[in-house]
């Protein structure tokens, strides 16, 4: 199946694509062992940063061999790419998907350079799936915050803002501001579920990425899914889980020097992570 048609699948059936972010190989394997046993399809994402750290041939590489082996639908996105450059750079590399990320930049602007993008990326591959962002996440990916949050109401996604852009850039998937932050903030974070279906019900059939799910209560996640989002983006949640097995292996095993011994505990515990999104997800069981 394409990604297109597991998109598509997804909405229809009401549950979401997980997509979840890597920087190394240990974190993909951990990934995608959850998907190979709870039979689900998976996105991995490489944001600018970790595309550099891996390498955009090897990520395509990586994924293209792991497909083959699982006998998965995995499918490879260029997430929060920020200029048009840099996203065609990961079309070029190979990658099935690209998130042009231009939501800082005014909306005439934003419009402009992700159908560009769309445009360079669809006359290269017609499969490839493109994915554009109107209103702005006011925090950083993968970081822990311990004070509140607050979202200026200016920072979310105008649902008739959504529908001129996504008529206009011809973009695959859309990216709203709705209540969503990246990383974990001290506050609980708070969807805002009428203007997801608002959205929804504006611009048909595009799917709807909500970003930022780590941290997210379920309840919400399962509202967001019922409203129309079908694809679910986890990072922050999945470092910590890493990071925390790294940390208490080493601590318990000091002398410890082997890379594949210590590395072990976090394959693990990103793998059990990975299965409790999935299962919250619904897209277990899909393939």
């Amino acid at each position: 199946m394409t990604l297109k048609e597991i998109l598509n699948q997804a909405r229809e059936e009401r549950w979401a694509l997980p997509h979840f972010n890597i920087s190394d190989a240990v974190t993909l394997v951990g990934i995608l062992e959850a998907a190979k046993e709870l039979k689900s399809p998976v996105m991995i994402g490489t944001s600018e940063g970790e595309r550099r750290f891996i390498g955009a041939k090897q990520a395509v590489l990586m994924i293209k061999e792991y497909r083959e082996e699982y006998k998965l639908p995995i499918f490879l996105n260029a997430d929060h790419h920020k200029s048009v450059g840099v996203a065609q750079e990961a079309v070029d590399a190979g990658y099935d998907s690209v998130h042009i990320d231009l939501s800082v930049h005014d909306l005439e602007e934003n419009i402009k350079n992700t159908k560009e993008v769309a445009k360079y990326a669809k006359s290269k591959n017609h499969e490839i799936s493109v994915e554009g962002e109107v209103g702005y996440l006011v925090t950083e990916s993968s970081k822990i915050y311990k004070e509140v949050i607050e979202i200026p109401p200016e920072s979310l996604t105008k649902p008739e803002e959504a529908q001129r852009f996504v008529e206009e850039t011809g973009v695959d998937r859309f990216a709203p501001a709705v209540g969503n932050l990246h990383g974990i903030a001290a506050n609980v974070k708070k969807l805002d579920i009428a203007r997801i279906e608002a959205i929804r019900s504006l611009i048909g059939d595009i799917t709807i990425v909500l970003h930022g799910g780590s941290g997210t209560p379920d309840d919400q996640i399962k509202a967001a899914i019922g409203a129309g989002v079908n694809n679910i983006h986890i990072n922050t949640e999945i470092r910590v889980a890493y990071t925390w097995a790294l940390r208490t292996f080493l601590a318990n095993n000091p002398d410890e020097t082997t890379p594949y011994k210590i590395l072990t505990p976090a394959i693990e515990t990103v793998r059990a992570k990975t299965m409790e999104k999935i299962k919250l997800f619904g897209s277990g069981d899909r393939v």
